[in-house]
């Protein structure tokens, strides 16, 4: 598989930026509250949970990553471990999953501006909103993947700036009676509650289908995911014991801007605002990441002609899959114009914890076979033991999940494979 034509100019910095991005949400604005709902006191937990979870699956992704440095991230990684069958259903796994996150993501964007900004709470309002929003994203993207990288590092500066702002003002004014508990939660509880919860960590498979485009990914790739997740760790951990410390047991009841409430509390009607304004860029910039990222895996699908092969068509002047970038505009914006957040965000959460699933088998698979690309890929310690741990903590999160997200994961899957075998026959 190759990429020619691409050009590679995603650095550390900038993948670290992406991956933060593309974690950071709409879901950390809200999910506090559920959380605390769940868990109550003990709803730090979860947080660890999932960042453990996280460690070991992120360890696992970056040996793959060193190892395959050709576009289409875990799809790519899968399918050189697996081959191209498996490598087609990953790559369904992560169109569903990332069309799904990004129209979800995109519905509460116009609802934030909405709020500020009546007319666009108009179904023609939305649908224009909507449209103005995919197509700045799209047609920054176009114009190379350094101008996506340099907007999505700005616009995660900017995200970050109301969460810190909560963090570091808010310290100040925690009651500790708020954030102690005496027992545990029980295992299914906490499991329920990370379930959701994954969702606020999820984004590494988009930060990585730009792979194509990375320099030197046998040491960019490793050093951006552990940079970035200890980050992600980090601000998560913290931002959840302000909230509970500021709001205690009513955080759960302010499910629509937990953190809004929160910092209304110690810096009032303006510190509420500048959350919101907050929220709302987080979630531009959650987009403007996946428009980087997901046209990237049409394109990679349609060079190992899985798809129609106009979408791997690169742009004669700004190097980029310009077709696959414009196709995936229009899909996730009309997606966006009939859904909202709340609707798909299991959805997504179950497609992306399959994904991850093949992506640590994989990595086995790759170092077993002692695949690499350039220069010394990262070993994984102690052989199968990571990605046999991460396989058992995901299965045990999948197993929280309800019943028709899991049905209808199946059923797309089993499409998707008849697809296969009819195109297969066919050639």
């Amino acid at each position: 598989m190759r990429d020619e034509g691409l050009l590679r100019v995603i650095g550390v910095r900038r993948l670290t930026a992406t991956t933060i991005n593309a974690t950071i949400g709409a879901g950390i604005f809200v999910l506090p509250a559920t959380v605390a709902a769940g868990l109550g006191p003990a709803a730090p937990l979860a947080y660890v949970v999932c960042g453990g979870l996280m460690a070991l699956i992120f360890l696992c992704v970056a040996s793959a990553g060193s190892r395959v440095s050709v576009t289409g991230g875990l799809y790519a990684y899968v399918e050189v471990a697996f081959g191209p069958f498996v490598g087609f259903l990953a790559g369904v796994l992560y169109s569903l999953s990332a069309s799904v996150a990004a129209a979800s993501v995109a519905s509460a964007c116009a609802a934030s501006i909405a709020a500020i900004w009546p007319v666009a709470g108009s179904p023609s309002g939305r649908v224009g909103l909507l449209t103005a929003l995919f197509a700045v994203a799209a047609l920054v993207n176009v114009r190379g993947a350094a101008p996506g990288a340099r907007l999505i590092e700005i616009l995660t500066l900017a995200k970050l700036a109301p969460l810190v702002l909560l963090i570091v003002a808010g310290a100040w004014f925690v009651r500790g009676e708020n954030l102690g508990f005496t027992t545990l939660p029980t295992a299914s509880a906490l499991g329920r509650t990370a379930i959701v919860l994954m969702f606020a960590f999820i984004g590494v498979e988009g930060a990585l289908v730009p792979s194509g485009e990375v320099s030197d990914p046998a040491r960019t790739v490793p050093r951006a995911l552990f940079i970035a997740l200890a980050a992600i760790t980090t601000i998560y951990l913290a931002i959840q014991a302000v909230a509970i410390g500021l709001l205690g047991p009513s955080l759960k009841e302010y499910t629509a801007a937990p953190l809004a409430e929160a910092i209304s509390r110690v810096l009032g009607r303006s510190g509420r605002l500048f959350m919101m304004a907050g929220a709302t860029i987080s979630m531009f910039g959650y987009i403007a990441g996946d428009m980087l990222g997901s046209p990237r895996a049409l394109f990679a699908l349609a060079r190992d002609r899985m798809l129609p092969a106009a979408l791997a068509r690169v742009h004669p002047r700004f190097r980029t899959p310009h077709v696959a970038i414009v196709a995936y505009a229009l899909i996730v914006g009309t997606l966006a114009a009939s859904s909202t957040f709340a609707q798909l965000a299991v959805v997504s959460n179950v497609a992306s914890l399959t994904l991850y699933l093949l992506c640590v088998l994989a990595s086995y698979q790759l170092q077993r076979r002692d695949v690499r690309a350039t220069g010394s890929p990262l070993a994984l310690p102690g052989g199968p033991a990571a990605p046999l741990l991460a396989s058992a903590a995901i299965v045990w999160l999948l197993s929280q999940a309800t019943g028709p997200e899991v049905a209808l994961e199946l059923a797309i899957l089993a499409v998707a494979s008849v697809v296969y075998l009819v195109r297969v026959r066919l050639n």
